[in-house]
């Protein structure tokens, strides 16, 4: 992706600036909500790596294959975020993900928790379901 693009997460900033510093380890996800726009662009840009790194251990699957994956993810919506900023250990961040796929669109709409882990914000697991749009 170019530096110079817009980031994927729909921040309104540029990717080098937003999640891209978070892909590349140069800055950790402050919060729960700033590390699930940053798993959003890594499904976008097929970051399996980053998105098994930031997955916790209990509910993480052995692996991913992001790279015959036929979506097109098109937009992120974040609806509500609660807890999960620089002083708490627990976060739930609430979403809407848009994809299409074979030119059918869909939606995700998911309530995601997350938790500290040795001091890093990681993906605990997610409750919702998608449909077509």
């Amino acid at each position: 992706m170019s530096v110079a693009a817009l980031c994927p997460c729909g921040s309104g900033r540029r990717y080098a600036a937003c999640c891209g510093t978070v892909h590349s380890g140069a800055r950790p996800a402050r919060t729960a909500e700033i590390l699930m726009r940053s798993r959003y662009s890594a499904y976008v840009l097929r970051l399996e790596a980053y998105l098994l790194h930031t997955w916790h251990p209990a509910t993480r699957p052995e692996r991913l294959d992001l790279q015959d994956d036929p979506a097109r993810w098109l937009g992120l919506t974040v609806r509500s975020t609660r807890a999960g900023g620089p002083q708490d250990d627990t976060g739930e961040v609430s979403f809407t993900a848009r994809y299409r796929v074979d030119g059918e669109s869909f939606r995700l709409d998911e309530d995601s928790r997350f938790v500290r882990l040795d001091g890093s914000w990681v993906y605990l697991d997610g409750e919702g379901g998608t449909g077509a749009r």
